[in-house]
């Protein structure tokens, strides 16, 4: 059995019913897992949501998390995607302090090298989207720290499966 803790990426589709969520939370609760990183949203079916977690334990632990997940009424399906060839994203949004010239120049280049974006100014900030995966957002973040942060929004991973050979995660899929 490995015990070897690492980071997890767990996909599950549920009905999008009131309580859903708060049934799988409570699940990692009741049990003392910890969830590093939750995003839900809609799919294509506007019925169905995909919840991305990223939970950390050694594979019995993810194991028997996919197992009880797959118990609960409203979860259609559930999928440990770690080891999958898969896309993987993140979204920033960081306030960043630019009070000289030299800052705002700094920023700008950082924003072009990462292939960013300006969203918004102030007289004494910008606030800059960064869309990429989680190194990538690790990365910027060190890099503007430095200069200054004033507030910051980070949505926590998506992921999808890569449509090989189809291996796909979908309802149809």
């Amino acid at each position: 059995m490995d015990k070897t803790y690492r980071r997890h990426v767990i996909s599950v589709l549920v009905e999008n019913q009131p309580g859903a969520l708060a049934r799988i939370i409570e699940l990692f609760s009741a049990r003392g897992y910890n969830i590093d990183s939750l995003n839900v949203g809609n799919t294509e079916d506007p019925t169905i949501s995909r919840l991305t977690m990223v939970a950390r334990g050694d594979e019995h632990t993810i194991e028997q998390i996919v197992k009880q997940l797959r118990r609960l009424i409203d979860v259609l399906k559930v999928r440990n995607l770690t080891d999958k060839k898969k896309l993987d994203r993140e979204l920033l949004i960081v306030r960043v302090n630019v009070e000289t010239p030299e800052k705002k120049q700094e920023v700008k280049r950082l924003v072009e090298i990462f292939g960013a974006s300006i969203v918004d100014v102030s007289h004494d900030t910008y606030t800059v989207e960064l869309t990429g995966d989680e190194e990538q957002i690790d990365a910027f973040i060190e890099l503007v720290k430095p200069l200054g942060i004033r507030e910051m929004a980070r949505t926590g991973r998506v992921a999808m499966v890569r449509a090989l050979q189809g291996d796909t995660f979908g309802l149809k899929g």
